[in-house]
């Protein structure tokens, strides 16, 4: 099995920074893609991850590149997401994500950590 665990996240000011940590643990060979996934307040969480990297790639969706940057601790299993330049809208339950080699989608779920943009 593999396991995932958010941390970090909290409040910040319009224009600040955030990290979030997603430490994978278990049998983490099993995972081809990871991914950050975000539920803004009162909506549905958001079908298509705003990071997702895979084979050493990252993407970044439209709405967060050029502000958020990702970097992977491979001794560690722990990625690492920087949020700069943050923005009211990107507050949100951020969820981390894992597909499974052989798998078809995202299967694997972290339990979700807040971040909060106050303008």
């Amino acid at each position: 099995q593999v396991q995932l665990m958010e941390s970090g996240g909290g409040s910040a000011q319009a224009g600040g920074s955030l990290r979030l940590q997603c430490a994978a643990s278990g049998r983490t060979y099993r995972i081809s893609t990871m991914g950050w996934f975000r539920q803004p307040p009162g909506k549905e969480r958001e079908s298509a991850p705003v990071v997702s990297w895979s084979d050493m790639r990252t993407y970044y969706a439209d709405s967060v590149k050029g502000r958020f940057s990702l970097s992977w601790d491979n001794a560690r299993n722990t990625a690492y997401l920087y949020m700069n330049s943050l923005r009211p809208e990107d507050t949100a339950v951020y969820y981390c994500a894992a597909k499974k080699r052989g798998g078809t989608g995202y299967e694997l779920w972290g339990q979700g950590t807040q971040v909060t943009v106050s303008s």
